[in-house]
Protein backbone atom coordinates (compact mmCIF):
# COMPACT_ATOMS: atom_id res chain seq x y z
CA UNK A 1 0.00 0.00 0.00
CA UNK A 2 1.13 3.26 -0.67
CA UNK A 3 1.32 6.09 1.20
CA UNK A 4 -0.29 8.71 -0.75
CA UNK A 5 -3.66 7.92 -1.57
CA UNK A 6 -4.70 11.24 -3.83
CA UNK A 7 -7.84 11.14 -2.13
CA UNK A 8 -7.16 14.37 -1.29
CA UNK A 9 -5.82 16.16 -4.08
CA UNK A 10 -8.67 18.35 -4.33
CA UNK A 11 -8.43 19.52 -0.75
CA UNK A 12 -10.66 17.27 0.99
CA UNK A 13 -10.27 14.58 3.43
CA UNK A 14 -12.42 11.90 4.96
CA UNK A 15 -13.42 11.95 8.88
CA UNK A 16 -13.00 8.99 11.15
CA UNK A 17 -16.43 7.79 10.44
CA UNK A 18 -16.29 8.52 6.89
CA UNK A 19 -17.41 11.91 5.81
CA UNK A 20 -15.84 14.14 3.65
CA UNK A 21 -14.73 17.76 4.57
CA UNK A 22 -12.48 20.20 3.48
CA UNK A 23 -9.35 19.82 4.67
CA UNK A 24 -9.18 23.57 6.62
CA UNK A 25 -12.35 22.72 8.15
CA UNK A 26 -12.12 23.77 11.60
CA UNK A 27 -12.62 20.41 12.87
CA UNK A 28 -9.85 19.05 10.94
CA UNK A 29 -7.67 22.20 12.46
CA UNK A 30 -8.45 21.49 15.80
CA UNK A 31 -7.57 17.82 15.48
CA UNK A 32 -4.72 18.56 13.30
CA UNK A 33 -3.56 21.39 16.39
CA UNK A 34 -3.35 18.33 18.65
CA UNK A 35 -1.57 16.40 16.50
CA UNK A 36 1.04 18.77 16.49
CA UNK A 37 0.64 19.11 20.04
CA UNK A 38 1.26 15.31 20.12
CA UNK A 39 4.75 16.47 18.49
CA UNK A 40 5.84 19.23 20.78
CA UNK A 41 5.52 16.47 23.63
CA UNK A 42 7.20 13.82 21.97
CA UNK A 43 9.99 16.51 21.74
CA UNK A 44 9.83 17.41 25.01
CA UNK A 45 9.68 13.34 26.07
CA UNK A 46 12.84 12.76 24.23
CA UNK A 47 14.98 15.74 25.83
CA UNK A 48 13.36 15.54 29.59
CA UNK A 49 16.32 14.60 32.15
CA UNK A 50 13.27 14.13 34.76
CA UNK A 51 12.02 10.64 34.90
CA UNK A 52 8.22 11.01 35.78
CA UNK A 53 8.07 14.03 33.77
CA UNK A 54 9.02 11.89 30.73
CA UNK A 55 6.76 9.13 32.18
CA UNK A 56 3.67 11.30 32.49
CA UNK A 57 4.36 13.21 29.39
CA UNK A 58 4.18 9.70 27.65
CA UNK A 59 0.67 9.21 29.75
CA UNK A 60 -0.95 11.54 28.07
CA UNK A 61 0.60 11.22 24.37
CA UNK A 62 -1.04 7.92 24.68
CA UNK A 63 -4.66 9.90 25.26
CA UNK A 64 -4.46 12.39 22.20
CA UNK A 65 -5.01 9.82 19.60
CA UNK A 66 -8.40 9.11 21.24
CA UNK A 67 -8.86 13.02 21.42
CA UNK A 68 -8.22 13.47 17.83
CA UNK A 69 -10.38 10.15 17.21
CA UNK A 70 -13.32 12.79 18.61
CA UNK A 71 -12.67 15.24 16.60
CA UNK A 72 -12.52 13.41 13.57
CA UNK A 73 -15.43 11.74 14.13
CA UNK A 74 -19.72 12.67 13.54
CA UNK A 75 -22.30 10.99 15.79
CA UNK A 76 -20.43 8.83 17.94
CA UNK A 77 -19.57 8.93 21.74
CA UNK A 78 -16.42 10.51 22.67
CA UNK A 79 -13.93 8.10 23.77
CA UNK A 80 -12.46 11.17 25.72
CA UNK A 81 -14.30 10.57 29.31
CA UNK A 82 -14.90 12.72 32.25
CA UNK A 83 -12.53 9.89 33.80
CA UNK A 84 -9.71 11.06 31.66
CA UNK A 85 -10.35 14.35 32.80
CA UNK A 86 -10.50 13.95 36.20
CA UNK A 87 -7.10 11.37 36.18
CA UNK A 88 -5.69 14.37 34.66
CA UNK A 89 -6.80 16.63 37.42
CA UNK A 90 -5.56 14.43 39.88
CA UNK A 91 -2.03 14.16 38.19
CA UNK A 92 -1.96 18.51 38.05
CA UNK A 93 -2.82 18.67 41.60
CA UNK A 94 -0.28 16.62 42.77
CA UNK A 95 2.53 18.51 40.32
CA UNK A 96 1.61 21.82 41.10
CA UNK A 97 1.43 20.56 45.44
CA UNK A 98 5.10 19.75 44.58
CA UNK A 99 6.34 22.93 43.37
CA UNK A 100 7.06 25.62 44.69
CA UNK A 101 4.72 28.67 44.35
CA UNK A 102 4.79 30.60 41.12
CA UNK A 103 5.97 34.27 42.15
CA UNK A 104 6.67 35.49 38.36
CA UNK A 105 5.85 35.06 35.32
CA UNK A 106 8.13 31.97 33.59
CA UNK A 107 10.15 32.71 30.54
CA UNK A 108 10.46 29.58 28.34
CA UNK A 109 13.67 27.95 27.73
CA UNK A 110 15.64 27.33 30.79
CA UNK A 111 15.75 23.76 29.24
CA UNK A 112 15.03 22.06 26.04
CA UNK A 113 12.25 19.78 27.38
CA UNK A 114 10.83 22.93 29.17
CA UNK A 115 10.80 25.09 25.53
CA UNK A 116 8.94 22.00 24.02
CA UNK A 117 6.52 21.56 27.08
CA UNK A 118 6.09 25.30 26.81
CA UNK A 119 5.44 24.95 22.81
CA UNK A 120 3.00 21.64 23.50
CA UNK A 121 0.89 24.10 25.59
CA UNK A 122 0.70 27.19 23.27
CA UNK A 123 -0.61 24.67 20.43
CA UNK A 124 -2.62 23.00 23.01
CA UNK A 125 -3.89 26.36 23.69
CA UNK A 126 -4.62 26.72 19.95
CA UNK A 127 -6.74 23.92 19.73
CA UNK A 128 -8.74 24.71 22.39
CA UNK A 129 -9.86 28.29 20.70
CA UNK A 130 -10.16 26.33 17.80
CA UNK A 131 -12.77 23.59 19.32
CA UNK A 132 -14.24 26.73 20.97
CA UNK A 133 -15.04 28.25 17.34
CA UNK A 134 -16.31 24.85 16.28
CA UNK A 135 -18.71 24.30 19.35
CA UNK A 136 -20.32 27.51 17.78
CA UNK A 137 -21.89 25.82 15.20
CA UNK A 138 -21.20 21.47 15.34
CA UNK A 139 -21.49 19.19 18.31
CA UNK A 140 -18.51 19.21 20.51
CA UNK A 141 -17.76 17.20 23.37
CA UNK A 142 -17.88 18.78 26.67
CA UNK A 143 -15.40 16.22 27.90
CA UNK A 144 -13.03 16.52 24.88
CA UNK A 145 -13.82 21.12 25.67
CA UNK A 146 -12.79 20.38 29.09
CA UNK A 147 -9.53 18.28 28.49
CA UNK A 148 -7.96 20.22 26.21
CA UNK A 149 -8.41 23.14 29.10
CA UNK A 150 -6.54 21.13 31.25
CA UNK A 151 -4.04 19.71 29.02
CA UNK A 152 -2.18 23.03 28.17
CA UNK A 153 -2.33 23.86 31.90
CA UNK A 154 -0.83 20.28 32.25
CA UNK A 155 1.81 21.30 30.08
CA UNK A 156 2.48 24.58 31.72
CA UNK A 157 3.07 21.91 35.12
CA UNK A 158 5.17 19.89 33.32
CA UNK A 159 7.51 22.39 32.29
CA UNK A 160 7.93 23.70 35.93
CA UNK A 161 8.67 20.56 37.43
CA UNK A 162 11.09 19.82 34.09
CA UNK A 163 12.63 23.06 35.10
CA UNK A 164 13.16 23.18 38.65
CA UNK A 165 14.69 19.96 39.17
Amino acid sequence: MKIYTKTGDAGLTSLYTGERVEKNSLRVQVYGAVDEADSALGLARAFATVDDVREKIFAVQKLLPRLMADFASLNREPTITDADVAELESQMDALESSLPPLKEFVIPGSSKSGAFLDLARTISRRAERLCCELAKTEVVHVADRIFLNRLSDYCFLLMRREETA
